[in-house]
């Protein structure tokens, strides 16, 4: 053994169910000459070997005596932790777990510290720290729902766009930090316009990964929903129907609504935001309300793009369908594309009792008068907010809790380096904040980490994990 990152740990693997066999794992670069040295096996037996499977009988001493296992044996670095590593296989009893325990450790293991073998994984490239902490999230798991999004960050989900947009912002460091190297030749790598439109994008990408990290930490747990569609389709109406007040002022005349009105509701055990907006019109630029109606215009497109589900009110009356919302090329304007679309057919009850609101292609008919189609509006959000609890991102929550702040400041430095940019402030200035991006990108994947944040995160672990 060189060092203490070298040596063989050893520990009793803990099974998500109750089960009636019981694991002893082992790795480290001497694991086969501990495994050779409890007696398991011969050293001749590994020559040239692949991972394989055999059955042998490991000697416990009285009064347990000697008990047939299964040895599971990687005896090259190709293994979770990136080095041999060895499995042994047993009756589930505890005395005869840590009777194999302690015989590893006799022949030269030591006793594993939590998470310390994913930790292994990871410095060994194998994980990056994302998918590390998805290994907690599988372990911790409660539900289908947290099992999915752990999966689905463990396959790599978020460190994927992660690694994809430092590795852009690398390249475009080095273009800058070239032209710095040549300034005198007057040679430009890249136009200012260019690298401005790429900082742009790269900038948005975090905050988008931001956003859902803070929806899946808890940061923002309420929902949010917008109600859309033309000028008098009865969107103020259902708005207070559905949050049992009086918060929209409601008239018979057209665009009412000017300023966002926002009412916050709870069913099903899940918080919501219902926002209403200013129907959707455009005015001549000689109209003296034009000025007014396209800020109510910008606030409702602000108010679209954080929704996480529109509601959009056609007047049942008018005849009007929702066909260009719907169908695979349809776009919902201003909506992420995470976002839930739910067509609603207003004022159902000033049409024929036999109207079922397919003829406009309607998901629910409602009225706001008779309460016709509400409960059935309120079932569709729940069901929103369950399937979305169920891993809309697949990120867990250790992650966005230990994230936050590297996004931050990623995003932060790239603002910074847009701003430097523009007013020609010179490419030192816009190189630095560049490589200080780089480093809050890479303190979230684990390219760049200390020894405080391998505590923080594999702290948490439990032995033999």
């Amino acid at each position: 053994m060189t060092s203490e990152a070298d040596d063989t740990i050893a520990a009793i693997a803990s099974p998500m169910t109750p089960a009636p066999r019981g694991i002893v794992r082992l790795s480290g670069h001497d694991c086969v000459d501990v495994l050779c040295r409890m007696q398991i096996l011969d050293s001749a037996e590994l020559i040239g070997r692949r991972p394989f499977r055999t059955s042998k009988t490991l000697a416990l001493g009285e009064p347990l005596g000697a008990i047939d296992i299964d040895v599971m044996v990687w005896p090259t670095q190709r293994s979770y932790t990136g080095q041999p590593s060895a499995e042994l296989h047993l009756v589930g009893s505890p005395p005869l777990l840590q009777s194999s325990l302690d015989a590893a450790i006799r022949a030269g293991a030591r006793a594993a510290r939590p998470g310390e073998f994913t930790m292994r994984s990871f410095l060994a490239g194998r994980l990056d720290l994302t998918q590390a902490e998805a290994v907690l999230g599988v372990i911790e798991a409660e539900d289908r729902g947290a099992l999915d999004q752990a999966l689905s960050q463990l396959a790599g989900n978020l460190s994927r766009p992660l690694q994809s947009a430092r590795s852009t912002l690398l390249d475009l460091l080095a273009d800058v930090e070239a032209g710095l190297d040549f300034v005198d030749e007057d040679i430009e790598f890249i136009s200012d316009e260019v690298l401005v439109g790429r900082l742009n994008e790269l900038r948005s990408l975090l905050a988008q990964t931001r956003s859902q990290l803070s929806d899946r930490g808890g940061a923002t747990p309420t929902i949010r929903v917008v109600l859309r569609g033309l000028p008098n389709a009865g969107k103020s109406r259902l708005i207070n129907v559905l949050s049992r007040t009086d918060s929209a002022i409601v008239t018979d005349q057209a665009g009412t609504t000017r300023d966002l009105v926002t009412v916050e509701s709870s069913w099903g055990g899940h918080s919501f935001q219902l926002i209403d907006t200013a129907g959707l019109e455009s005015r001549e630029e000689s109209d003296p309300e034009a000025p007014i109606s396209q800020e109510a215009q910008r606030q409702a497109a602000e108010a679209a793009e954080g929704a996480d589900v529109h509601v959009w009110c056609k007047d049942a009356t008018l005849g009007d369908d929702f066909g260009s919302l719907k169908g695979p090329n349809a776009m919902l304007p201003d909506a992420k594309r995470s976002a839930e679309l739910i067509c609603v057919a207003t004022k159902r009850d000033l049409m024929p009792e036999d109207w079922s609101g397919d003829s406009m292609q309607a998901d629910l008919a409602v009225s706001s008068e008779s309460g016709v189609g509400v409960d059935a509006l309120i079932e569709r959000l729940v069901d929103f907010a369950e399937q979305r609890d169920a891993g809309e991102t697949g990120n867990v929550i250790g992650t966005a809790a230990r994230c936050q702040d590297s996004l931050a400041a990623s995003i932060d430095h790239l603002a910074q380096a847009i701003q430097w940019t523009e007013q020609m402030a010179g490419h030192e200035l816009v190189a630095a904040e560049m490589r200080l991006a780089v480093e809050a990108i890479g303190e979230v994947t684990g390219q760049v980490y200390t020894d405080d944040i391998l505590d923080r995160v594999f702290g948490r672990f439990c032995i033999g994990k």
